[in-house]
């Protein structure tokens, strides 16, 4: 077979218009590809969300590469503040233009081209299993999470893993992630006794509770950090009373605070945390308070080992740069995967990601599919 060109597939990719949960045709295009390189796919859909699970391979191998990534894109903003066709991948200057460019057809293209050049040419004594999901973007419940549990029930297994997300701040090669912190959300809900402003005594004001709630929660030192993580930060996101008269004491208030937490915590232990936090206030203001959690992940690491190993040596070998491991950044699949097998990600620059005239450098695209190819040679070598 001839060998597979990364920047037409991204194209491809591109120009499906798969704004999350639609498929827009991406992981059809990508099942015929990988179906005529002799990957047996399957659909793993759930409630409306489409994903793809490709293996080459006997299942019965005792060691399989897997990638993962996903095939589905934000919402476009402004379509007017385009200067290009959102989904035409059109290239200007060497860049890829399109919604989808950066995070993350790129990564997704020169995976599944590494993977089918690589089995095409030197068929490996293993698996190479390939996880798509198109629903990254989205509530990501139905996306790897499905998956990862079809998976499980079919007796399927990845002994390593590499989700291809932009990595890179700056320059390619810069930076692997060996683990990502934990996010939540906490919605709080202040209630009083609505009042006349001028009669503050007949009312219970819940403003000063939230605003010492706030506070208390904003100035709180969560920790110092760890060898493999940054501090872990809360931010006040908004505050919300809703109240456009001066004489009245509203009789409720909402706030919501986002966490990005460390490997010191748990999910679970914020939320005792903020509720207890609530209470105290409660019982200095009279007021009754609410608080609702949304945990979006738990804080991870895959300790620095054979796979970052691995990895950073293809990435040294195909760019020259020694790559920093990081556990930076938002929340990826990889806190899914996680639980499966040993994770790490790699993947291009991520400078506009989610932006209007997202764009990706070609060369970049090539460059990565060679990273990948190098990787697969080196595991499977082994």
């Amino acid at each position: 077979m001839p060998k597979t060109d990364p920047v037409e597939l991204t194209a491809a990719l591109v120009r499906c218009p798969s704004i999350t949960p639609e498929e827009g045709g991406a992981l059809v295009l990508l099942q015929t590809l990988l179906e005529q390189a002799g990957f047996a796919c399957t659909r793993v859909d759930r409630d409306g969300v489409s994903n793809l699970f490709a293996r080459w391979g006997d299942k019965g191998h005792a060691r399989s590469f897997g990638f993962n990534g996903h095939t589905d894109v934000v919402p476009l903003g402004d379509p007017e503040a385009w200067s290009v066709p959102p989904f035409g991948a059109e290239i200007k200057d060497g860049m890829m233009y399109g919604r989808g460019s950066t995070d993350m057809k790129s990564g997704v293209a020169a995976f599944v081209a590494a993977a089918v050049d690589f089995v095409q040419d030197t068929p490996p004594d293993g698996s190479v299993i390939l996880a798509i999901t198109g629903d990254e973007e989205g509530d990501a419940i139905d996306g790897t999470m499905a998956l990862l549990d079809w998976m499980e029930t079919h007796g399927e297994q990845m002994s390593v893993c590499l989700v291809g997300e932009p990595t890179c701040p700056n320059h390619m090669g810069e930076m692997i992630k060996i683990g990502r912190r934990g996010s939540m959300n906490a919605w709080v809900t202040v209630r009083g006794k609505q009042g006349h402003s001028a009669y503050p005594h007949r009312a219970l004001n819940p403003m000063p509770a939230m605003a010492r709630l706030m506070d208390r929660l904003a100035s709180h030192e969560l920790d110092h950090g760890t060898d493999h993580f940054d501090a872990s930060t809360l931010a006040v996101v908004t505050i919300d009373t809703g109240n456009a008269a001066t004489n009245v004491i509203p009789a409720e208030t909402r706030a919501c605070v986002n966490i990005r937490f460390n490997d010191i915590h748990t999910g679970e232990g914020l939320s005792y945390w903020l509720r207890d936090e609530a209470a105290k206030i409660d019982t200095h203001f009279g007021t009754s308070t609410e608080v609702k959690v949304k945990i979006s992940g738990e804080a991870f690491l895959t300790p620095p080992g054979p796979l970052s190993d691995l990895v950073g040596k293809a990435v040294s070998a195909e760019t020259g740069i020694v790559p920093k491991l990081s556990t930076s950044g938002g929340t990826s699949d990889a806190r899914f995967v996680k639980t499966h097998c040993p994770v790490v990600e790699f993947g291009l620059v991520g400078k506009t990601m989610h932006a209007v005239d997202e764009r990706v450098d070609v060369d970049q695209i090539v460059q990565l599919k060679a990273i990948y190819g190098r990787i697969l040679g080196d595991y499977f070598a082994q």
